[in-house]
């Protein structure tokens, strides 16, 4: 992995898109000296591909401007937050290709400065302390177009307030019994505008600050004054928080802060036959519907990485994906075509049968090998070749033969030929079968003047080739096919959205031989299956066989490309 920060997207950009031309106003019009962004994660789960747009878009733009990015952890909610959570994020943002440098943060790092900005605002007659239950509150706060009623406790003396606010931090009161709310509008337009909770009493153990806090800021409360004490200019951010912004400014607007920092919200990433909610992909784990938050099948970057994916190809999505107002639908297969772009020019091919069938080549002799030379990668003009051994018996694909082929069926057929990859031309001499009719096994010859790609003169050429591997000098290895986890394009939209499961999305094939050089091959080594597809050696395989995942099949199967 690359420590640098700035990683090149691969996508060309043909315009401005609406954040460059609000950045750019902003350093005209002299607002701000230096592009300084963030990305905000609660530690409270694992990143998913959403999360790896957020990250591209806040480091990429800083990188663009030569600014700053800042990794913040929004760590207030203690009861659902973790270490593991913190370490696995930190990883995974490195995985991608950036770095914070020196400019890691916590949001419990400000816990001091959030308290003395809550304590501004009720001095200055902008919060008061409620008691009121949490049903009370709901129910004042009315309707889409139904004015709120004001809390009998609204108009509290500023000095109660105060004085309740620090008695609620000294612990005095049990946790649901009363919070800190702003003062705005309980006619507002904008219900997050009808004078929302800023602090609410957690009876929890923090993972950073164990139980020195029993009060916490809600998200709105830390968020935008956490931008501010950072230094951050534009915080950038899904449209899910638009109806925030107004929110976000008011509190900034009312606090001692020198330089307000700029909300700017951009399209949400979704994905078909995929759900990003993180409470979905909570219900798929610990429902056991997958292996974990690493399963290949699910598009957290953890699963994504197992599978084979690359930062650089995440990255390039990202990239063509886009940042726009609107909110789409990004397509599976442009994510599984970044794949392919980048493995295409690194993967080394290798050969593999998936549903092994059995050849006798007669013409050779049983203690027989002859060496042919395999190209590494055709894409790779440095990649060299290696070495393949063509015994006696070997094994292909049983698809590759028909019995009763059509016409335009160009792999083996009785008496008819094919050449092998990197080998000779075979024909077909013979069909065995066992008692109930299943081939076992074909017995051909093979053509010495044709290794290594040569015909024979006034002989009519053979246009199927196929690949194949030795008998005796493969490796036996567990292959996972994988398909997508849902079978609708909008599994998210379904009321139930569980029964969209693909009860077809892991295929395990347990026969499947290798190359023998494929039994050494590092877990996470991507490699292309010639004719099949690219697989990534399983990183959970334990003392048996190889296990290769398919990370993408060698051509896109939707039906939707190029619409």
């Amino acid at each position: 992995m690359s420590d640098s920060s700035e990683p090149e997207n691969s996508a060309p950009r043909t315009s401005r898109n609406f954040i460059e031309v609000e950045i750019d106003r902003d350093l005209a019009e002299g607002r701000t000296q230096q592009v300084h962004t963030r990305f905000p994660p609660e530690p409270n789960g694992y990143l998913h591909l959403g999360h790896a747009k957020a990250i591209c878009v806040s480091f990429g733009f800083a990188d663009q401007y030569q600014g700053l990015c800042n990794l913040r952890f929004d760590d207030t909610n203690p009861s659902k937050e973790e270490d593991r959570y913190v370490k696995a994020i930190q990883d995974d943002v490195r995985w991608l290709g950036f770095d914070w440098h020196d400019r890691l943060y916590f949001a419990s790092d400000f816990f001091e400065e959030l308290y003395g900005f809550a304590q501004h605002l009720i001095e200055s007659g902008h919060a008061y302390v409620d008691d009121l239950g949490v049903d009370e509150m709901r129910a004042q706060r009315g309707g889409p177009n139904v004015a709120g009623t004001n809390s009998p406790n609204r108009d509290r003396p500023t000095q109660v307030s105060s004085d309740l606010f620090g008695r609620m931090r000294a612990g005095e009161f049990e946790e649901g019994s009363c919070v800190l709310r702003a003062k705005i509008d309980m006619a507002h337009a904008n219900l997050l505008m009808r004078d929302p909770v800023l602090y609410r009493i957690q009876d929890s153990e923090h993972h950073r600050t164990g139980r020195d806090w029993c009060i916490y800021p809600t998200y709105d409360m830390a968020h935008g004054q956490c931008d501010a004490l950072e230094k951050v200019s534009h915080s950038l951010c899904s449209l899910e928080f638009e109806n925030h912004r107004p929110l976000y400014e008011w509190l900034v607007q009312r606090l001692p802060i020198d330089s307000p920092p700029r909300q700017i919200e951009f399209s949400r990433l979704n994905l078909t036959q995929s759900v990003l909610s993180k409470r979905k992909l909570v219900e798929l784990v610990e429902g056991g519907h997958v292996d974990g938050w690493d399963d290949p099948r699910l598009p957290t970057l953890q699963g994504l990485r197992r599978r084979g994916y690359t930062p650089e190809a995440v990255r390039s999505f990202c990239a063509r994906v886009g940042v726009t107002k609107v909110s789409s639908t990004a397509e599976l297969f442009w994510l599984e075509d970044a794949l392919r772009e980048d493995q295409n020019k690194r993967a080394p091919r290798r050969m593999a049968v998936l549903d092994p069938l059995r050849i006798t080549i007669r013409t050779l002799e049983e203690d027989q090998s002859v060496v042919c030379a395999a190209v590494n990668n055709p894409e790779d003009p440095d990649g060299g070749t290696r070495d393949v051994e063509l015994t006696r018996h070997v094994l292909i694909e049983r698809s590759d033969f028909l019995e009763d082929a059509p016409r335009k069926f160009f792999r083996l057929r009785p008496e008819g030929r094919v050449r092998l990859r990197y080998g000779p031309i075979l024909t077909c001499e013979e069909v065995i079968k066992d008692e109930s009719g299943e081939i076992t096994e074909l017995i051909c010859s093979h053509d010495e003047r044709t290794f290594a790609g040569a015909s024979v003169e006034g002989e009519k050429r053979v246009k199927g080739i196929i690949h194949w591997v030795s008998a005796s000098k493969s490796v036996a290895a567990e292959v996972h096919l994988l398909e997508p986890l849902f079978m609708s394009e909008n599994p998210a939209s379904l009321d139930d959205w569980m029964g969209d499961l693909n009860p077809d999305s892991r295929q395990v094939l347990d026969g499947a031989r290798l190359e023998p050089c494929l039994g050494e091959a590092p877990v996470g080594q991507t490699v292309q299956f010639e004719r099949l597809g690219y697989f990534t050696r399983d990183c959970s395989a334990g003392d048996g066989p190889p296990v290769f995942l398919r990370a993408v099949t060698l051509r896109d199967r939707s039906s939707k490309k190029g619409k």
